[in-house]
């Protein structure tokens, strides 16, 4: 990439497609790094909060580090078993590395964006660009004063600080701006520190924030083994980089990346999803560390005690209600597609949450990870199933509500799953109750040949029919669960991945891309079928369906083999990695 190219991204004027940017997170929030060495994408303080750093929606406010050479190309990779990423560019000259992290464990309040550039083996020149802009770009930095090596400002309710940027100068259109000469074989640190209060504690320096961050991303990502050891160890990362401890996980870092160009599918998720969390929560259960599993726990078992029937589909990260979608003016947005923030789904009633909620709570019974709060939302969950199961609801794909047939089964997935983990009672009860929603979906859910359908009023096919076979709703030997894994095959496969359903009568991939979390549950359809040869094909060509970075959003184009949607996409890594589990790609070194 030219220079010319890495300042056009930087203002935000060409973006990066998305399988080239990097995510950094530290469970508070989340940041995207472009091959120009642009962090293009920061919310501050929080997933959910406006962002400093915006040139990804077309907005103001960056972070630029690369070379000042003429030419260069750009590659990188992610430090073994973290987010710590490193973008590397060969030039005419010599090698220039940017090693970027969120200081991590992160801090709810502060945030500390570490950035150390290296000349690996001439002497290099190195273009930075300091310039956040609170509030999505409306609020540049103002108050600005040094001292020495440091400097301080503040922009829109933030506090800003910082260290190693005594090189730079100030630049007229924005904060900070200048060039470094890094020596052969030598670093530079610079260290950005983001608050809602005052920063009166010092700093530490830039070694002790990297050995901390270092020590802390191996003592919480697990050891793995096996062929998919790299990509599944990167989805654990990702799911325990976008996690807040003790609380919820945000479906995506970004908002409003198009589904599809000038289609008006666009959504906001930086918020933490029910489903999402009981995703989670199942694969790290299978990894065996429960720090993940205990945290989706914790989120989920809060939610219901606190909500019970209005149990939101999703929530802020915190556990606050997700605020409702409107327009984000100002700014253009990411190429086809208007910017918004919130949205829409917080008013919707989703049966298969109920499920999924007493899924993952019955994973954490089996591991004797579930305390008496626990127990209390399992039997909330329960309740509210057994009064709502027969109504409408919007479904696991959030459309209008109708009787959907994967949120009934879900459902009964659910309840199995739980009745096999408590006491005679209401294993009895839920049992029953199970017993009585599949001989309903029964009735009324499945199509002319023995396949489950969509909805009770629709025959077409539905890639989510795929899961409450997993999750044990039937028996494996069922034939209905494999007329169902054959028929989703054979009508939305489409070379080795597959799409959610068909909206309309236009061939697969005109209306939206192949969800890759389906093409991971045929993965796991198949295996549990008994075909380890499909299974592993399944697995194999979507855990190939990313970028350089390694990361996965919802969608991909298959045609033109792009990513599509926000990113990343939580779920989507956590199915990958309990696919990788499942089918012995990954051994997990207990």
């Amino acid at each position: 990439m030219a220079a010319a190219d890495a300042d056009q991204q930087a203002a935000g004027t060409t973006p990066a497609v998305l399988r080239d940017y990097a995510l950094l997170a530290d469970g508070h929030r989340g940041a995207l790094v472009g091959p120009g060495g642009d962090v293009a994408w920061l919310c501050a303080p929080g997933w959910s909060d406006p962002a400093v750093f915006s040139t990804l929606l077309g907005g103001a406010g960056t972070f630029l580090v690369a070379p000042a050479a003429d030419r260069f190309v750009w590659g990188g990779h992610y430090e073994p078993g973290s987010l710590i990423w490193r973008s590397r560019w060969v030039t005419g000259d010599g090698i220039v590395e940017s090693r970027d992290a969120l200081a991590f464990p992160g801090e709810a309040g502060r945030l500390v964006l570490l950035r150390q550039v290296r000349a690996l083996q001439q002497p290099a020149r190195v273009r930075m660009v300091l310039d956040p802009r609170a509030d999505f770009g409306r609020e540049p930095v103002r108050e600005v004063t040094r001292d020495g090596e440091r400097w301080l400002a503040r922009a829109g309710g933030l506090h800003l600080r910082v260290q190693g940027g005594g090189e730079l100068g100030r630049d007229p259109q924005g904060f900070l701006a200048g060039e470094l000469t890094i020596p052969a074989g030598g670093r530079h640190d610079v260290v950005l520190e983001l608050a809602a209060g005052p920063l009166d504690t010092p700093c530490e320096p830039p070694g002790e924030l990297w050995r901390t961050t270092e020590h802390h991303w191996a003592s919480v990502v697990p050891p793995l083994a096996g062929p998919a050891a790299r990509d599944a160890t990167l989805a654990y990362a990702v799911l325990r980089g976008m996690t807040r401890p003790g609380g919820g996980m945000v479906a995506a870092a970004t908002t409003a990346l198009p589904e599809r160009a000038m289609a008006g599918r666009n959504y906001d998720y930086r918020y933490a999803w029910i489903r999402d969390q009981s995703f989670a929560g199942q694969a790290a259960a299978l990894v065996g560390r429960y720090d993940l599993l205990d945290d989706s726990v914790a989120f989920l078992t809060a939610r219901v005690l606190a909500d019970g029937d209005g149990l939101a589909p999703a929530y802020t990260v915190g556990g606050d209600p997700v605020p409702r979608e409107q327009p984000l003016t100002g700014l253009p947005g990411y190429p086809g597609a208007g910017a918004r923030i919130g949205n829409w789904v917080r008013g919707q009633f989703q049966l298969d949450a109920f499920g999924e909620v007493l899924l993952v709570l019955a994973a954490a019974q089996r591991h004797d990870r579930l305390d008496s709060d626990g127990r209390h939302a399992m039997q909330i969950a329960a309740e509210v199933i057994e009064r709502r199961w027969a109504q409408p609801d919007a479904g696991i794909w959030e459309l209008p509500p109708r009787q959907w047939t994967h949120s009934k089964l879900t459902c009964v997935a659910g309840l199995r799953a739980a009745a096999r983990t408590t006491t005679a009672r209401p294993s009895a009860r839920w049992s029953a109750l199970a017993d009585q929603i599949l001989a309903d979906t029964a009735a009324h859910g499945l199509a002319a040949d023995g396949h489950w359908r969509r909805a009770y009023d629709d025959d077409r096919t539905d890639a989510a029919l795929l899961l409450p076979g997993i999750r044990g709703a039937l028996p494996p030997q069922d034939p209905r669960t494999d007329r169902t894994r054959q028929a989703v095959v054979a009508d939305l496969a489409q070379d080795g991945y597959l799409y959610r359903f068909r909206p309309d009568r236009r061939p697969l991939g005109d209306a939206e891309g192949a969800f890759l979390l389906c093409g991971f549950a045929a993965a796991l359809s198949a295996w549990q079928a008994g075909d380890e040869v499909g299974a592993n094909r399944w697995f194999e060509r979507n855990r190939a369906a990313c970028g350089p970075p390694g990361l996965y959003t919802e969608e991909y184009d298959v045609r033109q083999r792009q990513l599509r949607g926000n990113a990343p996409q939580g779920f989507v890594h956590a199915l990958m990695l309990e696919t990788a589990v499942t089918l012995g790609q990954v051994d997990p070194c207990r």
